[in-house]
């Protein structure tokens, strides 16, 4: 049985975290956004939505997610290397299903490498389904993504029933 960490912090991200976000991004994947990206995300794009997650004031986590009209895109999520399969992962997609549903989205999908098996069972575990393949879709290896979904973030808040109830 994973503990689950209580002293979680997850909050918006800010250019001021880029230092420590791209340090678990090099140490993440093989080939790590740059700066310039997250930058860009942060600052340019209306879609975006990034956050950190922090133990005791240290960055242990990160994810972000464009949402638009009723769907959410996970666009990158990376714990620290040594602190994975410790629920912090876990943690924070729950608070993404939540901050999406705030924002009016009612699914999410991310693609995940084919040879990424934890964190496939992670998504599986969490309620995403396979949809599909994206064919050599991560250029710096040319391995294949499986595109996932999870179709119900789970119940609409009491205004949008109540809406709904009335039409």
């Amino acid at each position: 049985m994973l503990s689950i960490p209580k002293n979680l912090v997850i909050e918006k991200m800010t250019p001021r975290d880029l230092d420590e976000v791209l340090s678990i991004e090099r140490q993440s994947y093989p080939t790590p956004w740059s700066r310039h990206a997250f930058n860009s995300e942060l600052t340019a794009n209306i879609y975006a939505h990034y956050f950190t997650a922090r133990i005791e004031g240290a960055l242990v986590g990160y994810f972000g997610m464009w949402v638009f009209f009723d769907e959410a895109h996970i666009t990158n999520i990376a714990v620290h290397p040594q602190l994975r399969r410790q629920g912090i992962g876990e943690q924070m997609l729950k608070f993404a299903f939540e901050k999406a549903k705030q924002l009016s989205a009612t699914k999410m999908t991310l693609e995940v490498r084919l040879s990424n098996h934890g964190a496939q069972n992670l998504y599986r575990k969490l309620g995403f389904e396979d949809r599909g393949i994206r064919k050599g879709y991560y250029t710096d290896t040319n391995e294949d993504a499986i595109i996932m979904w999870k179709d119900d973030l789970g119940p609409k808040t009491p205004q949008e029933e109540r809406v709904k109830w009335m039409m």
